[in-house]
């Protein structure tokens, strides 16, 4: 393993900005995990953690692939984790809404620009992404639609569902978007939390992001067998929106099959403890996120549900 800083800005009043990686083999630049971009992702930050320590004893044992390289960026933005605030402390800007960047632009726009000239050469890239909404998720791979994806290669990593995603405007400055049109296979994987760590789907990613490697001859692996992934266009996604501001009370949790009319959550009143209204499964479907703030408002989409194969 060697670990060096790949990025760097030099600071006025704080300590340096730095992108630490950590590279696995040597020769083709066949693999990048990239982890937090965000102050608040914690869990992301994590499972790098683990990656590191898991490819660290490959590497030990020998069963990294002669002439394949493989580098993990653990964190993207210290700057943030430090402080707990989830975009950039000085602007409020999101680096991953920066890219491919701009190497004489705003700090953010230098910094995608930094880091992606690191990781643009790569033949397969993994992003540990978070949601936009706060909330907890059913573990998957998410892939842009592009024209660039490839669908079975997102089956290999095992996970159980594969989310086709088409991008929006704002998408287009993401990191995976531009890694798929510099021509890497680029993944964004889901787990179940961001600012807590969960330490069981955190396990789940890095057996999926092994089980992928060895898959693609990276590494000599074996690991659990995983699921038969299922395809699933983000559009087809059920929205179940707040009627009422209030208290949220969640009766299920991500990943858990429900039925048509079941109950799934409850909105009470922050005033009267009384129940304004409750949410409903309009047909029977899969749990795929819930929100996990005590508090809700009008119109928020407060979970996300995938219908079942009809």
């Amino acid at each position: 393993m060697k670990r060096e800083v790949l990025y760097e800005i030099k600071a006025l009043y704080r300590d340096d900005f730095r992108v630490t990686g950590f590279t696995f083999g040597q020769g083709e630049k066949a693999m990048c995990v990239v982890g937090s971009m965000r102050g608040n992702e914690n869990q992301q930050l994590f499972v790098c953690s683990q990656l590191v320590r898991r490819l660290s004893e490959l590497e030990a044992d020998g069963r990294i692939t002669p002439d394949k390289r493989v580098l993990v960026l653990p964190c993207v933005n210290p700057y943030s984790i430090n402080i707990k605030k989830r975009f950039w402390s000085i602007d409020n800007t999101d680096i991953n809404r920066m890219f491919p960047g701009y190497d004489q632009g705003e700090t953010t726009q230098r910094i995608a620009a930094g880091v992606f000239d690191i990781v643009k050469k790569y033949t397969y890239g993994v992003q540990l992404a978070s949601f936009y909404m706060p909330g907890a998720f059913v573990p998957h791979v998410r892939m842009m639609k592009t024209g660039y994806e490839n669908v079975e290669l997102a089956k290999q990593f095992g996970l159980p569902y594969v989310v086709l995603h088409a991008p929006r405007p704002f998408d287009t400055t993401t990191l995976n978007y531009n890694w798929q049109i510099w021509e890497t296979n680029a993944f964004s994987v889901y787990t179940t939390n961001t600012a807590r760590v969960d330490r069981t789907s955190a396990r789940q990613a890095v057996e999926a992001i092994l089980t992928f490697m060895a898959k693609q001859g990276l590494i000599r692996y074996e690991g659990e067998a995983g699921c038969v992934s299922r395809v699933i266009e983000s559009e087809r996604f059920i929205s179940l929106r707040a009627e009422s501001a209030g208290f949220f009370e969640a009766l299920v949790k991500p990943g858990e099959a429900v039925a048509a009319g079941q109950l799934l959550a409850r909105i009470w009143d922050p005033y009267l403890s009384t129940l304004r209204c409750g949410l409903y499964a309009p047909e029977n479907c899969t749990v795929a996120f819930v929100q996990d703030e005590d508090m809700t408002y009008e119109s928020t989409a407060v979970l996300k549900l995938i219908p079942d194969e009809s």
